[in-house]
């Protein structure tokens, strides 16, 4: 990848961690800047909640039956934005499952690749990681734990490291 290309980046939002947990909202920022944020209408069998998850992304459970949309079309909305092209997350192990999860539900295949955005990072840049990013953070002064704003922060913070 071309160091000043801005990577793809996803985030998940989830209903909070372990096995039983699921996607609740997903969002990307493509490496022209354009982003895609939706939240994800849990499936009869996604029941797990943590109110502790809650309390960090601010995403009630009422609100995901009145406004999430279908897994399916979650899916395919994935699939359109993000065909044939890698996108990275910093949250992999996690978001890795998520994605599974959503897509199983869809009955629906990626259409692109999930990689860790560590792969990204040089041993410097991992090392600056997290400073860069609370500046970037504390600049752009971002406040929402969601979906579409963390995955900007992150694709930021790689420009930024790239840029010195």
């Amino acid at each position: 990848m071309n160091p000043h290309t801005a990577p793809a980046v996803l985030d998940i939002e989830a209903s909070g961690f372990g096995r039983s947990s699921y996607p609740i909202e997903v969002g990307l920022v493509l490496p022209d800047g354009q982003s895609f944020c939706t939240l994800v209408r849990p499936e009869s069998d996604w029941t797990h909640w943590d109110p502790q998850a809650e309390q960090l992304h601010g995403i009630a459970r009422d609100l995901l039956h009145a406004r999430g949309r279908p897994a399916s079309e979650v899916a395919q909305a994935l699939n359109e934005r993000l065909a044939g092209q890698v996108v990275y997350s910093d949250g992999w192990a996690h978001d890795y499952s998520w994605i599974g999860l959503l897509f199983d539900a869809a009955e629906m295949q990626p259409r692109f690749k999930l990689e860790n955005l560590r792969r990204l990072l040089s041993d410097d840049e991992a090392e600056r990681w997290h400073r860069v990013k609370d500046q970037v953070c504390a600049e752009c002064a971002i406040t929402r734990h969601r979906a579409s704003a963390d995955a900007r922060l992150l694709q930021l913070t790689v420009l930024r490291l790239r840029s010195h």
